[in-house]
């Protein structure tokens, strides 16, 4: 028998008094009200209800590590970064890594893979893929369908994944940004329940008031909290609180119980907030996680105040598995890395551009979104190819495939605000090609060959300096701890931030660069893409 005492907050009565929750085997056994006072506060744990584990750059179990001392509990995540690296394998890989650790991990099955037939992906996850890890106790739902274009345009393939998640009756998630009227309502009718990428009000309540569940995400990139926070008194029974995409140094700052804090700071009902962190997703996605309640699991964590939510302890299935009195570090899992990664080193000759036009395309990054511009930039330029013009802040960008090389796709990109060097990523979404951005080409070429020499990993380089975080798992992530990554990735933002970059997350926003499904323009190793009109694009105007 285990015995935690604290003002115990009830999320069913709304209501806060002295209790010891009494804990048998995984349990809870017995709540038991008290008549002192105390300093600490015993409240669910909380639960991440979209979250791609890869984006951490940690394996499951290191990820758990860094969570876990967040009070999070459970997450609910979707694995198809590594999917569209090396399909079924892949995913298995997530899932019996995960089996390893505390926190309970809980997966979607990637529904788009590859994302789209726009770019080379390093593996297809088909119907029969998925009918092997419905049976995984693990799964509970279909993750995210971004191929929203195929749900609305009755693509077979797309209807044929809806049908099997409805068979096996598991939710739908969603990714829909800026669906709206009847194609919305057809999206919806499919079966998709929640959406993770509203960032306008506007479009997050035509979703609501259509049934819809929306995660509210703030991420290492897109940080919606701000636009949505009110949303949580207004619909508490259909918010839930996710991250999406989180980097190491991130994480090990805070994950779920952040937005507890600036839900309080804003006057949100704490209620509604304990709901919107946890409560709504274990109802949603029928999860096996305690909720406090008498018979429940002992999922729960004590926190020491209902202001910053600092957490003391934190318990999964009846055990302390953080405690900031005690080392509660679990023993090492031997990891063995898997990867695919077929591509020869660059000269600069393979990515110039003829100069021939009076004016170009060019991708315009708006900080903390994934949203891109579509922008027209005026040809200034007299060589007799173009290349990066920083006082313009109009930078080359390329995108090589990784998989089977071949000519790389080549175009130009505003708001990176690079001065000197080249930044460069194999954490490309979401077919994780290898994707950089630079001043010259030299430069992109160095960083680019940086990360073939390693076969994965985010690199910076600025002259004869340079600077890499390999990533030998998938080449999206590491097989050190989470506080060595977390160290290292520091060191290669804050060199991007010195060579020049404004934007919040350098390295997050590069790997969206490439996603070819949220608009409006992107670039894929197959070539530029307007994502309004799904379809390629030439760079010249």
């Amino acid at each position: 028998m285990k015995q935690v005492r604290g003002n115990f907050v009830d999320i069913y009565s709304k209501s806060i008094y002295p209790a010891t929750v009494i804990v048998e085997e995984n349990s809870i056994v017995e709540i038991r009200k008290e008549n002192q006072n105390y300093s600490n506060y015993i409240i669910p744990g909380f639960v991440d209800s979209h979250v791609h584990i890869e984006s951490s750059m940690l394996v499951p179990v290191e990820f758990s590590r860094m969570a876990v001392q967040h009070g999070t509990v459970a997450t609910v995540s979707d694995p198809h970064e590594i999917a569209n690296v090396l399909g079924l394998d892949g995913v298995r890989f997530m899932i019996e890594n995960g089996q390893h650790a505390a926190l309970k991990f809980f997966w979607g099955i990637p529904s788009c893979v590859p994302a789209t037939t726009f770019e080379t992906s390093g593996a297809v996850l088909s119907v029969h893929d998925m009918d092997t890890l419905v049976k995984y106790r693990e799964v509970v739902a279909m993750a995210e369908m971004m191929n929203f274009p195929g749900v609305v345009y009755d693509d077979p393939g797309v209807h044929d994944k809806l049908l099997f998640a409805k068979g096996n009756k598991i939710p739908v998630d969603g990714h829909a940004p800026g669906l709206s009227g009847e194609s919305l309502t057809k999206y919806i009718a499919a079966g998709i329940s929640t959406d993770h990428e509203c960032s306008t009000m506007e479009g997050a309540l035509e979703k609501l008031q259509q049934g819809m569940k929306i995660l509210i995400r703030n991420g290492s990139s897109a940080k919606n909290f701000e636009a949505l926070a009110s949303l949580v008194d207004l619909y508490p029974k259909q918010v839930m609180f996710c991250c999406d995409d989180i980097h190491p140094d991130d994480l090990l700052k805070g994950h779920i119980n952040r937005f507890l804090k600036w839900g309080v700071e804003r006057g949100l009902n704490l209620f509604h907030l304990l709901k919107a962190s946890g409560f709504n997703a274990v109802q949603h996605y029928n999860l096996p996680v305690g909720m406090l309640r008498v018979g429940d699991k002992g999922d729960f964590c004590v926190v020491s105040d209902l202001k910053d939510f600092k957490v003391v302890e934190t318990w999964i299935d009846g055990e302390c598995v953080f405690s900031e009195f005690a080392s509660k570090e679990s023993e090492p899992v031997a990891v063995v890395p898997v990867n695919r990664f077929n591509v020869s080193p660059l000269s600069v000759l393979d990515i110039r551009v003829s100069n021939q036009h009076s004016s170009f395309k060019a991708i315009g990054v708006i900080d903390g979104e994934l949203l891109t511009k579509n922008l027209q930039i005026e040809n200034t330029q007299t060589g007799e190819f173009l290349s990066s013009d920083t006082s313009h802040d109009v930078l080359k960008i390329v995108v090589v495939n990784r998989y089977s090389g071949g000519t790389p796709s080549v175009a130009f990109i505003k708001g990176f605000g690079l001065k000197q060097g080249a930044i460069a990523s194999t954490v490309a979404h979401d077919s994780h090609n290898i994707i950089s951005v630079g001043v010259d080409d030299e430069q992109i070429v160095a960083a680019i060959n940086l990360l073939i020499e390693n076969k994965g990993g985010i690199a910076v380089v600025n002259c004869d300096e340079q600077l890499v975080l390999p990533l030998p798992v998938a080449g999206l992530m590491s097989l050190d701890s989470g506080v060595m990554v977390a160290s290292m990735y520091e060191k290669l933002h804050a060199k991007a931030k010195a060579n020049g970059s404004p934007l919040t997350a350098p390295f997050m926003t590069l790997s969206f660069m490439a996603l070819l499904v949220i608009p409006e323009l992107k670039l894929s190793d197959k070539g530029l893409f307007d994502s309004n009109h799904f379809q390629f694009t030439s760079l010249f105007v």
